[in-house]
């Protein structure tokens, strides 16, 4: 047998090397980590500590019987996820592992033995993914009969061509994002208007009023980019918010003894971060909420060297108490909130390189 063939081998019948299973082994050989979870499962199955020892043991002996391989075990024990009571899940692996054949036979063949779980229904919500080359996409969930509703309205006089792009625009209008074509003004709801930071070496400045402000990049609290061009362009009104940062303290302080946050210590929180900074959230500070990094119940007072903008999620997993690291928490390193995870390692978020902070001194 050459060494694909023993590969193969091992692969068609290797419940006996499950019993020396090491998922650090496979770890380190370069395997994937979800793979790797699910041969875990597999290897808890019938090598794991259970009550249910004799079955356990007519497991590993129809197992090998009907040669089943590691894909089959895997998908076996993915199929008993839903089964709660133990005794029925053994029962019901029992007789998955009888079942003689290849894969498509066990997946075709364990419908008809392991019951199907009631699946609660959907909840309507919105949702939004992270953007890439200047896109970001929207899915929406919603009851059938909305979703049908809406598909009619935007399927309505399309021309020939792609459905999708006439789709777009066409939702674009009726949320009162692209003007009517008979009226040629948005009825519904406005632009979210961009803040972009104004945070830049005054070089970069000098370029952007000079009327070359192509290649210069601002960072917008909305999670965007623009140029300094299209800046000018778009929203250079006669009042221009100037904010003033520490380099090692970061924005000026506003002493507040109250618990909510000003607008004036939102905005200042928001320049600094325009991202919330758990590392890879790609939530703009402009949908965050107000975080006291020393909580308001322990004491930590509403200036802005204890404040910062956590999504509505992050906000609500932070550590508030340090000393029992869970989830991990945000804290105020030189000015810049930064998240520190359970084992004390500060990890910058760098979805959105611009708060004022990185603009300003490098950081």
């Amino acid at each position: 047998m050459n060494v694909f063939g023993s590969l193969v081998a091992g692969l068609t019948n290797p419940i006996e090397a499950l019993a020396d299973f090491d998922a650090q082994v496979l770890l380190d050989a370069g395997c994937s980590p979800a793979r790797v979870r699910e041969l875990v499962k597999v290897h808890k199955a019938f090598y794991g500590k259970t009550k249910f020892t004799r079955k356990q043991a007519n497991a590993i002996k129809i197992a090998r019987s009907t040669k089943k391989s590691m894909d089959q075990l895997a998908y076996i024990e993915g199929r008993l996820v839903g089964v709660t009571d133990p005794n029925e899940k053994w029962d019901l692996r029992l007789a998955l592992l009888s079942i003689p054949g290849n894969y498509e036979t066990l997946k075709r063949r364990s419908k008809d033995i392991v019951p199907e779980v009631d699946k609660p229904a959907p909840e309507s919500s919105v949702g939004f993914g992270r953007s890439r080359d200047e896109s970001r996409p929207m899915n929406v969930m919603g009851p059938e009969r909305d979703m049908a509703a809406i598909e009619y309205a935007l399927r309505q006089d399309l021309k020939d061509g792609p459905a999708g792009p006439q789709m777009y625009e066409k939702l674009m209008r009726l949320l009162g994002l692209r003007p009517d074509a008979e009226d040629e003004t948005p009825t519904r709801i406005a632009p979210a208007v961009p803040r972009p930071l104004i945070l830049i070496p005054l070089e970069e400045h000098i370029t952007i009023m000079g009327g070359d402000g192509d290649e210069v990049i601002l960072g917008l609290t909305d999670g965007t980019t623009m140029t300094g061009a299209e800046f000018l362009a778009q929203n250079f009104g006669d009042v221009l918010e100037v904010a003033m940062f520490h380099p090692q303290e970061g924005p000026v302080n506003l002493y507040d003894t109250q618990r909510f946050a000003n607008q004036k210590q939102r905005d200042l929180a928001r320049a600094t971060m325009p991202t919330c900074p758990v590392p890879d959230c790609r939530h703009a500070a402009d949908n965050c909420e107000v975080h006291h990094i020393k909580a308001w119940s322990k004491g930590g007072l509403t200036n802005m060297d204890n404040l910062a903008m956590l999504c509505r999620y992050h906000n609500r997993t932070n550590d508030d108490d340090p000393s029992k690291p869970h989830h991990g928490r945000v804290e105020n390193i030189r000015g810049t909130p930064m998240w520190r995870s359970p084992n004390g390692y500060l990890v910058p978020n760098t979805v959105h390189p611009f708060g004022a902070m990185t603009l300003l001194y490098g950081r």
